[in-house]
């Protein structure tokens, strides 16, 4: 049974801590300061404290009466993200980000306080008798996969455990909702950037050219069939040009033509699947244009899986958290967002489970966002009834 009345008397305390971490966001591997703060709370709690692992991840260790990789099946990890965005703020709360260009858009100041606030509770309270809780703050968790470079340096083999869990908040959830599904959660992130060369001159003259805007236009319509007529419709998957740029003058045609975008599936054949067609119909085009072409695709971020036994595990924590079986969606749809923490769920069994913030609050990624205070207790509390669950497991 959790000492709500413990917590409560806490809250102002996670709040502050919640707003200071607004005021100053730090962007991928540069999360110098928060680091800082989150290694000073875990000390100060009696914590074993790990830094510098991912250039600024920070891990704090509860241990009873068991060494460290001792024996697997009594450890569990339990991750946040620590990262902000490079987004200039609008909101005008009184704890605006004071760092121009850069805010907690994502909810990522919250995630860190939950989980500070459960290690801080945990080290007074927690009542297994043996084993390990590793409260993992990993960086990076936006654009650069932070969490991919834990699990290359050794994450697991430094510290290794039984399985890994990460919770986010989500608006338009209602407001103290948990939700999650077997299986895939959330879309892979692929990133490509294209090259286009041919030979440019006056518009009058187009026979003289070697036009890659043609060859561009034809190559990004034909893209589009490998969604709309090469993948069965009862799959989900996203393919999206989101950067074309060619040209300086309005009566000269372009030498060279640059296009970006991204590709989302949730799951892995499907993903090789469109990589493999995209450079196919890529290298036809060139064939067809006369173009030459400079090709890079980056698989960034894995489809997010959750594990049968993991989600159960989550959910009966959720369900202990809110004490309304209503209030756990068991089946959400998946998002086709994407998420680092798919990398550890690729390397170790695990769950990820969405906290609702409530239907009309603003969304992520938005420059008015600002994370709802009034859900810090009860991730806090998802974070123990988690550990307890899984003690008793």
């Amino acid at each position: 049974m959790i000492n709500l009345q413990y917590l409560e008397s806490q809250k102002h305390i996670y709040q502050a801590w919640r707003k200071a971490l607004h005021q100053h966001p730090e962007t991928a591997f540069e999360e110098i300061k928060t680091a800082e703060f989150v290694a000073t709370q875990l000390k100060s709690f009696g914590l074993e404290c790990i830094e510098g692992l991912a250039k600024t991840g920070v891990i704090g260790i509860l241990r009873k009466n068991c060494e460290i990789n001792e024996n697997p099946s009594l450890c569990i990890g339990l991750r946040a993200d620590l990262d902000a965005l490079a987004i200039q703020e609008k909101g005008e709360h009184a704890h605006k980000s004071k760092i121009p260009g850069k805010m907690h858009a994502c909810g990522h100041d919250g995630h860190v306080i939950m989980l500070l606030s459960a290690a801080h509770y945990l080290s007074q309270y927690a009542n297994f008798e043996k084993g390990i809780v590793y409260f993992i703050f990993q960086p990076a968790e936006e654009n650069l996969a932070g969490g991919k470079l834990m699990v290359e340096e050794g994450l697991f083999e430094k510290y290794q455990m039984e399985s890994v869990y990460g919770l986010h908040n989500m608006p338009g959830i209602p407001f103290g909702h948990f939700a999650g599904r077997v299986g895939a959660q959330m879309a892979s992130a692929d990133f490509f950037e294209l090259r286009l060369e041919g030979v440019g001159g006056h518009a009058a003259w187009p026979h003289r050219c070697q036009d890659p805007m043609i060859g561009a236009c034809q190559l990004v319509l034909a893209w589009q069939t490998l969604v709309s007529r090469s993948t069965d419709p009862l799959d989900s998957a996203v393919l999206s040009v989101t950067r074309f740029n060619a040209g300086e003058s309005d009566n000269a045609i372009p030498s060279t033509v640059e296009i970006r975008g991204t590709v989302r599936t949730l799951n892995e054949a499907l993903r090789q699947q469109i990589e493999t067609g995209m450079k196919q119909i890529l290298d036809g085009i060139c064939l067809a244009f006369g173009l030459k072409s400079k090709w890079t695709y980056l698989q960034k971020y894995a489809v997010t899986v959750n594990h049968p036994q993991a989600i159960e595990l989550a959910f009966e924590a959720a369900h202990q958290t809110t004490q309304n079986e209503n209030q756990v969606d068991q089946n959400t749809k998946p998002l086709m967002g994407a998420e680092d923490f798919s990398w550890m769920l690729k390397a170790k069994k695990g769950a990820y489970l969405f906290l609702g913030v409530g239907e009309n609050h603003t969304m992520l990624h938005h420059p008015e966002f600002d994370f709802n205070d009034d859900v810090l207790l009860l991730g806090t509390q998802y974070w123990i009834n988690l550990v307890t669950c899984f003690f008793k497991s």
